[in-house]
């Protein structure tokens, strides 16, 4: 390596004399002359592949060769926790060119936020939430703080583009753009994407087309735009690779099989629910297996505390949800284990990419099924996997919410805003323009803005529902239920499920948190605070679901259709999954067909269509032939409810012209009132947001075509 590649010599002495290192990684090496030159990119590796490195060495030199001064880099994160394990590197890399680098986010203290003010660091770390925080605050001058930014790194990046918390982002980023008077060069970094063009797309927002851009991915057999269901990881994380599919059957046998096998190795157990890390972690601490617990409602301290214990430990077991499933550092780790499967394939990858970082060991996972469901699911995911299949990211549809959120915050950032000027702000990104009108004409008329003289400027109504404690409601895109926080004394140990503490109980109440029992001594319900002391045992566990329209996907769903019709995911299977795959099989039987989908007539004489087409085609269906369709019923991945007295013919006159009128899914009132800003909105465009991303059209046009039979006898 020599200071000809591109890179600034103190940096690429610091490179190969401190670091060690004899060359750069392949995407490291790619990445240099196109983010030295200024361009856009989405860097793609699979996880540990570099990219962090691969994102500020560049950005170093061009720093370094351009002379910037002030905060001129902004790398966002969408966990605080990694941007907390990402700031030692990030300050040693800028302390070799003499610069500095800093943490804003909501844990950072008032002292360290003043320092920061008064000595900008060349390099600022933070969340999409903390960034516009100090846009609107009174306390920081942004036009001053950010004049001389000229960068954006957006770290997990497909992390952000799935949701509403990316819309968030992308209208930020345009307003800081005009707040700085220059295009900011945007670098994304990701692992896992089906269509890393459309996601570099999306994240160069309004200069997408007019600026110069690139995928990075020097991965073998990766093609840059490549059409949805590629990905840059097909050919490093696709099979050979040692993954097992196991049936335990229960929660109780899971922690008997992972306190058996893999003793003195460090194991990372993923599960879908706070409740099962929580019960997993009891019951192997009962086994005697030295076990962390890490999810969203322990308290920081208690996660960074398992964190740091499991990161020095090597006998020993996290149980996380999806919180470790980024690039959160936890050490060298020999596996993962998943209880039942993730939700997708993305999700794996990630999880996986955890193992096999050591030269010598392999990526690892082991399946822990604990029922039919779980297997199933697990063997269909593992199918798309085997085949190099990733989850296209694609933007929630029609983000009106946010509009209405980003207006509101734009006139408090500015005070106030030309009523003709303010769509310039968002420098013509879609949703943020012409469409925001209606929202804009509601809330002025319903008083969360105010109109004078041609300018806008927050209302009552607003100063009402989000002024509490500075507007830090109006910055927080996503909506958490409300929990109580459990105390031990003056330890806070995390939070817990309100539900939990109102229920009928015979004796004393406990709880389950951080994997140990706990018993209510005193409930502070104004304050939302549960005093607590530690017991031996019968402590539960419940956290309430956020979200809506929750369910597999098309892809995901058929893939269990095709396992149940005899595929076989290749993946090692052991003795007990094989046998509890073929009495799946027998058991849906009369409810798979490879011609096509099935209605059949179970014991109680209800008439199911098993479309094996996920939650959000199945809704479409349902809504699209509501005069069959058995109104108001619970949507599920597999099936939808008929009438009973629908007969083929009826069906055959429905289902003719379908194809051309699908309808978009019913929206529930309760999931409108869980629209994070939703009650800023118009109820008609609320329910509309709502319904829109409920629906999966096209897969729904897809069962349409297929052939039905209409199976006689029971289903």
């Amino acid at each position: 390596m020599s200071p000809a590649d591109g890179l600034e010599p103190a940096l690429v002495h610091h490179i190969v004399n401190t670091l060690g290192w004899k060359s750069l990684r392949p995407l490291q090496e790619a990445a240099v002359a196109p983010l030295t030159a200024g361009e856009d990119a989405v860097l793609l590796a699979p996880t540990a592949g570099g990219k962090t490195e691969a994102a500020c060495f560049p950005l170093l030199s061009a720093m370094a060769a351009g002379r910037w001064t002030g905060t001129s880099v902004l790398y966002l994160c969408p966990l605080k926790a990694l941007l907390n394990n990402l700031l030692p590197r990030l300050e040693t890399y800028t302390s070799w060119l003499g610069r500095t680098a800093a943490l804003w986010h909501g844990d950072t203290a008032s002292g360290a936020r003043r320092r920061i003010l008064a000595a900008r660091p060349d390099v600022l770390l933070t969340t999409p939430e903390s960034l516009e925080a100090m846009l609107v605050s009174a306390n920081v001058d942004h036009t001053a703080f950010f004049s001389g930014l000229r960068a954006v790194v957006v770290d997990e990046v497909h992390a952000f583009a799935g949701d509403d918390r990316g819309w968030h982002l992308l209208a930020v980023l345009e307003r800081l753009q005009r707040v700085v008077g220059r295009p900011l060069q945007r670098v994304g970094l990701s692992a896992t994407v089906g269509n890393p063009a459309h996601l570099l797309t999306w994240l160069q927002g309004s200069g997408a087309g007019r600026r110069p851009g690139r995928v990075v991915a020097p991965q073998p057999g990766h093609t840059p735009g490549a059409p949805s269901g590629a990905t840059a990881e097909t050919a490093a994380d696709s099979p050979p690779g040692d993954v097992q599919l196991d049936h335990v059957g229960s929660l109780d046998n899971a922690a008997t099989v992972i306190a058996a096998l893999h003793r003195g190795e460090k194991r990372l157990v993923f599960c879908e629910s706070r409740r099962y890390v929580e019960e997993l972690g009891e019951k192997l601490r009962a086994r005697g297996v030295t076990a962390f617990l890490s999810h969203a409602s322990l308290s920081l301290d208690e996660r960074r505390r398992a964190e740091t214990a499991f990161a020095e430990a090597r006998d020993c077991v996290i149980v996380s949800t999806s919180t470790l499933e980024l690039g959160i550092d936890v050490g060298d780790l020999d596996r993962v284990i998943q209880i039942d499967a993730p939700s997708s394939v993305a999700s794996f990858l990630q999880r996986i990419g955890r193992t096999g970082r050591r030269p010598g060991t392999s990526r690892n996972c082991l399946f822990l099924a604990l029922g039919e469901d779980g297997l199933l699911d697990a063997a269909g995911l593992l199918l798309q996997w085997s085949r190099g299949w990733v989850e296209p990211v694609a933007a929630p549809p029609e983000p009106r919410h946010i509009a209405a959120q980003q207006l509101l915050a734009l006139c408090l950032q500015e005070h106030r805003v030309g009523e003709n000027l303010w769509q310039e702000w968002w420098n013509g990104l879609g949703p943020f323009g012409p469409s925001a009108q209606p929202i804009a004409r509601h809330l002025v008329e319903q008083g969360y803005l105010d109109r004078d003289g041609g300018m806008l400027f927050i209302g009552p109504e607003a100063e009402r529902r989000f002024g509490q404690r500075h507007f830090m409601n109006l910055t927080a895109v996503f909506t958490a239920p409300p929990q109580f926080t459990v105390l031990d004394g003056r330890r806070e140990i995390g939070r817990t499920d309100p539900g939990l503490l109102t229920e009928r109980t015979d004796g004393p109440r406990r709880l389950l948190l951080a994997g140990r029992s706990w018993q209510v001594t005193y409930i502070d319900w104004r304050r939302r605070r549960c005093f607590v002391e530690p017991v031996d045992g019968g402590g539960r566990a419940k956290w309430s679901g956020t979200g809506f329209g929750r369910g597999a996907s098309f892809e995901l769903t058929r893939a269990v259709r095709e396992v149940l019709l005899g595929a076989d995911p290749p993946v090692d299977l052991t003795r007990r999954a094989r046998g509890a795959l073929e009495e799946a099989r027998g058991h849906f039987l009369e409810r798979v067909h490879p011609g096509g989908t099935l209605v059949t007539r179970d014991r109680d004489g209800h008439l199911r269509w098993w479309t094996w087409a996920g939650h959000r085609t199945n809704a479409t269906l349902a809504a699209t032939l509501d005069g069959i369709a058995v109104p108001g019923q619970r949507i599920n991945d597999h099936w939808i409810r008929l009438r009973e007295d629908l007969t083929p013919r009826a069906w055959k006159e429905a289902a003719a012209d379908a194809p051309d009128r699908l309808c978009l899914p019913a929206v529930d009132e309760k999931a409108v009132r869980g629209l994070k800003f939703g009650e800023a909105l118009p109820p008609r465009l609320a329910e509309a947001t709502l319904a829109a991303r409920l629906a999966d059209l096209g897969s729904a046009a897809a069962v349409l075509a297929e052939p039905v039979r209409f199976a006689v006898g029971t289903g």
